[in-house]
């Protein structure tokens, strides 16, 4: 790989670090100002809103300048959001602004790839992205818990600059001060990469237009009988992941009795569970055999209904002996399930999400593609998450609303199964009559 690669592997790192432990020290924030329940969730919606709404303009931003300074400028608009929140913007406002520049980062940071690498290092290259940003979710909601924690949090805030009064007097806000410097350093770091002298012609910087050429890709890939259904099921699986990011810390609070910072580590034990079923996917299943995991996606959402049956009385006060660690029953069970949730979802999306990438290459391009993804997976955020915010607000109890969201799975995946089947029998009839020559990729 070219040194500019490593470069854009670091700053992505602390960028996703950053954005990951923001979350759980904006939660914190939102608990300090005794925020209702209903607000917590929010925070990812009003973090994503950037992404559907300026899914057709940010493609043509990323494409107008230099790669690394489109980096540089959208991390620089995420040191505003952690400032503003400092002093004193509302958590969901300030949470917007970061949000904001995540949006316009993300086809830069991937775009540049294919400047700055050969074509037969993009799959290995895009490997290490997606590994190291795995890594860096399940680092920095680890960190976001640890930050808030009460021990770490007093060492934190007998930390301060002589004859300067910072005004950060909680454990949220010395929190938010650590994670502005993560969002510095990947500032610093996307200096370092190089022009890759490559130049775009727009083709066209009117809005309106933008918006015509983003409609027409859009009705393309969903009108493709595999780009529809890999394209639904990253929807799918987008939306659930960031709703399961909330039910999971309010789960740990009502039923095993953690607080915050505790319930965020639960959140790092679902993403390793993701990172070890994307891996396992990705050495067991080839691209054309890649729909054989939908059946999985049914799996899990039996297994998070399975979630609302658990209580920690039924494990007692028994402990288990691992050999290099004693630990309390519920607890192992709590992890190696959680795990196991995180490993079917990882399992399933990643040839998914190959098979979309292909599709969108053969029928669009990469940028377009990407555009058209991530706004019909953070429009799935949007949705997901302004209803879990509506079923808190109604104070229904967590379990109820873990069988709800486990059930909506099953019947969405399997209404996607349903549809492939009926997507497969109509391509076999065009094929038998003539109309359609060769196999469908």
């Amino acid at each position: 790989m070219k040194p500019g690669f490593y470069s854009i592997m670091a700053a992505q790192f602390f960028s996703s670090l950053a954005d990951n432990a923001l979350l759980i020290a904006a939660i914190s924030l939102l608990v300090q100002i005794q925020s209702p329940e209903w607000m917590t969730p929010l925070l990812k919606l009003f973090f994503v809103l950037s992404y559907v709404v300026l899914a057709a303009y940010v493609g043509a931003f990323a494409d107008s300048r230099p790669k690394g300074k489109v980096m540089f400028l959208t991390n620089s608009i995420k040191v505003v959001g952690c400032v503003a929140m400092l002093l004193g913007l509302h958590p969901l406002l300030s949470y917007a602004i970061v949000g904001f520049g995540a949006a316009a980062y993300s086809p830069a940071k991937y775009g540049i790839l294919t400047e700055l690498l050969p074509a037969e290092k993009l799959v290995a290259a895009n490997g290490w992205i997606e590994g190291l940003t795995v890594c860096s979710i399940i680092l920095g909601t680890v960190l976001g818990g640890l930050l808030i924690s009460p021990h770490i949090a007093k060492t934190l805030l007998l930390l301060d600059l002589p004859l300067v009064d910072t005004h950060i007097d909680t454990p949220p806000e010395a929190a938010i001060a650590l994670i502005v410097s993560l969002y510095v350093i990947a500032a610093i770091i996307n200096l370092r990469i190089p022009d890759t002298g490559v130049t775009y012609n727009v083709s066209s910087k009117n809005p309106i237009k933008l918006v015509r050429e983003f409609s027409h890709n859009f009705m393309v890939l969903w009108n493709d009988r595999l780009g529809q259904i890999s394209l639904a099921v990253t929807t799918l699986f987008w939306g659930i992941g960031a709703t399961l990011q909330f039910i999971i810390i309010k789960w740990a609070e009502s039923t095993l009795g953690m607080d915050l910072s505790q319930g965020a580590i639960l959140q790092a034990i679902v993403a390793l569970g993701v990172a070890g079923g994307a891996m396992w996917a990705a050495a067991r299943v080839p691209l054309s055999n890649s729909l054989v995991v939908l059946k999985y996606g049914v799996i899990m959402g039996f297994l998070v209904i399975t979630l609302a049956a658990f209580q920690k009385e039924q494990f007692g006060n028994l402990m288990v002996n691992l050999g290099f660690i004693t630990i309390h029953a519920h607890l192992l069970f709590t992890y190696v399930f959680l795990i196991t949730i995180g490993w079917m979802s990882g399992y399933f999306v990643v040839p998914m999400n190959a098979l979309l990438q292909h599709r969108g290459h053969v029928l669009l391009s990469a940028g377009h593609s990407i555009a058209i993804q991530n706004f019909n997976e953070n429009l799935s955020v949007l949705f997901m998450l302004g209803l879990y915010a509506l079923l808190i607000s109604l104070n229904l109890p967590v379990q109820a609303v873990i069988l709800m969201f486990g059930c909506f799975v099953i019947v969405t995946m399997a209404l996607v199964i349903y549809r492939h089947q009926c997507n497969q029998k109509e391509y076999d009839s065009l094929y038998l009559i003539g109309e359609e020559k060769h196999p469908h990729p």
